[in-house]
């Protein structure tokens, strides 16, 4: 017996999705579920343990504790509005670090990067979206919060 054959608009697209204080944001949202209705799709919702910028002094401990919760609400967002396949990672602090950690792990078609807007977001201020196409070879779509959603 021959196995169905799998055609390309329907195989599985695997979505790595950074994002921290705009993981919960609407505009990543609308990205989320316009990717599920392309097709079949399993999300990986990476989230850096970054510091929190409010406190002088924090822990690693604080931070992961911060970025987890983040990585929940969003996936419970992400499945909500129909996005069934969602896994969570909650990575280090340096995204580019976080993001090269979790692609040795596993093979991505696609990553998608949310921040904060300009002005505001470091992760623009240090060029985040072309130096991760750059290093990793990957189509990136920039997602960019239309206001600050967390603290």
């Amino acid at each position: 017996m021959t196995e169905p054959q799998t055609t390309p608009d329907r195989a599985l697209r695997r979505v790595l999705v950074v994002a921290n204080q705009t993981a919960c944001g609407d505009e990543l949202l609308e990205v989320i579920i316009a990717r599920a209705r392309e097709g079949p799709s399993r999300f990986t919702l990476l989230v850096p343990a970054t510091p929190p910028h409010e406190h002088a002094t924090w822990t690693e401990g604080e931070a992961r504790a911060l970025a987890k919760g983040r990585m929940e609400e969003a996936m419970d967002r992400f499945r909500d509005a129909g996005a069934d396949d969602v896994r969570g990672v909650v990575g280090d602090g340096n995204p580019v670090r976080a993001i090269d950690d979790l692609l040795l792990e596993r093979r991505h078609d696609e990553i998608i990067l949310s921040t904060l807007p300009a002005g505001v977001s470091r992760w623009l201020r240090l060029d985040l979206p072309r130096r991760v196409e750059q290093r990793f070879g990957l189509p990136v779509t920039t997602v960019i919060s239309s206001r600050e959603l967390a603290h």
